[in-house]
């Protein structure tokens, strides 16, 4: 019998809510996940913003990189849904502590303006704990482990989850978080020997969701967090 895998809301429930809005996080939590899974972007203000997609244009009214905006550009745009873009702060304040929050780095230089905005959190009582930071851009994550030896890390990868190993291994890595069609029994004994937990992304067909079960994952990514329990 598999133990049950932790439920990572992905992007909040993106299958209900637009994605990354705190109406989405907050369907995610209505919905009892584990841990909620957001993205986020350094902008040219200086805040850190919760959004997947490096341009704008295809989940709201407007165009451009989000990297090019500040913060007072940003609250004009409209997101589908008729949602804002929040803040990082806005999700930390929305997710208060209840379950983990995944912060996954999807821009560049954001490893320090994070860690700065969760050192204000941890003097008001939340612990590293209640974080845990990754990405696919591995150099930022390498940054973030120099300035925070303890936080809990989790590297993705989208290729054959072995060739995360050594990277896991140096940021001493909770987790290696890879894309569940590269997973193997094999290459998921071979994580687990190097103590390491796997949490999967993106599982939302009932059926997939019950092969990487069975492959013994420890956490899945999914945009219809009910679909698991």
């Amino acid at each position: 019998m598999n133990k049950k895998p932790l439920n990572i809301g992905h992007r909040g429930a993106m299958g209900h809510e637009t994605e990354n809005t705190i109406s989405s996080v907050k369907k995610a939590l209505e919905l009892n996940v584990d841990m909620i899974e957001v993205d986020v972007f350094l902008i040219k203000s200086g805040e850190l913003v919760v959004f997947h997609d490096e341009i704008l244009d295809s989940l709201t009214d407007t165009k451009g990189k989000i990297e090019d905006f500040t913060w007072e550009e940003l609250q004009k745009v409209v997101v589908k849904g008729n949602h804002q873009i929040p803040t990082l702060d806005e999700v930390i304040e929305t997710v208060d502590k209840l379950v983990v929050l995944n912060i996954e780095l999807k821009g560049k230089n954001t490893a320090q303006p994070t860690l700065e905005l969760l050192e204000k959190y941890y003097q008001k009582g939340w612990t590293k704990e209640d974080f845990l930071i990754s990405s696919f851009l591995w150099d930022e994550l390498e940054s973030f482990r120099k300035l925070d030896n303890e936080i809990p890390i989790a590297v993705l990868t989208e290729e054959n989850p072995l060739d995360a190993l050594a990277t896991g291994k140096k940021l001493k890595a909770v987790a290696i978080n890879p894309w569940w069609k590269t997973l193997t029994e094999e290459n998921v004994e071979a994580l687990h020997s190097e103590g390491f937990q796997i949490y999967t992304y993106t599982v939302n067909e009932p059926k997939d969701i019950k092969s990487v079960t069975e492959l013994g994952v420890d956490g899945i990514f999914c945009n219809f967090p009910e679909r698991l329990h």
